[in-house]
């Protein structure tokens, strides 16, 4: 009886450690992420032109519910004029620029945090003199 009870530990502790193998190399290939794996030159996004620097951070997470990407907009570049289908949340980490959003110019500079919602239209870009790195976080469809 011993002896079964010890196989039986033995096989149920095997086969745990089988299921938490064959979850680990997805869940642990999405813990961390550097900017150096995920960085991608594209130009602006909605037709904003120039040259940017994209970082779409667990892009294949599954089942993630949540964007989280960062972008670098170089000075002649921008994310174009557009309309806002879902909440979306920009956050400045560095440099100044401009935000345009319905009909307004807003300053932005690091440390502010900017909602869109569904409806509002808006563009952002860097000044000419530096970089503008952001933060975009919105709910995937």
């Amino acid at each position: 009886m011993k002896i079964q009870i010890t196989f039986i530990i033995m096989l149920l502790s095997a086969l745990m450690c089988t299921g938490l193998k064959a979850q680990t190399p997805d869940t642990a290939k999405y813990i961390l992420q550097n900017d150096a794996e995920v960085a991608k030159i594209e130009p602006g996004t909605h037709n904003g032109g120039g040259e940017t620097i994209g970082y779409n951070f667990f892009g294949e997470a599954k089942n993630l519910k949540t964007v989280f990407r960062k972008r670098v907009l170089k000075p002649g570049s921008s994310i174009g004029y557009h309309l806002q289908k879902e909440d979306e949340i920009y956050y400045v980490l560095s440099g100044n620029g401009t935000m345009q959003m319905n009909g307004k110019t807003l300053a932005v500079k690091p440390g502010d945090a900017i909602l869109t919602r569904p409806g509002s239209s808006h563009s952002i870009k860097p000044n000419d003199d530096n970089d503008l790195t952001i933060l975009i976080v919105y709910e995937k469809k």
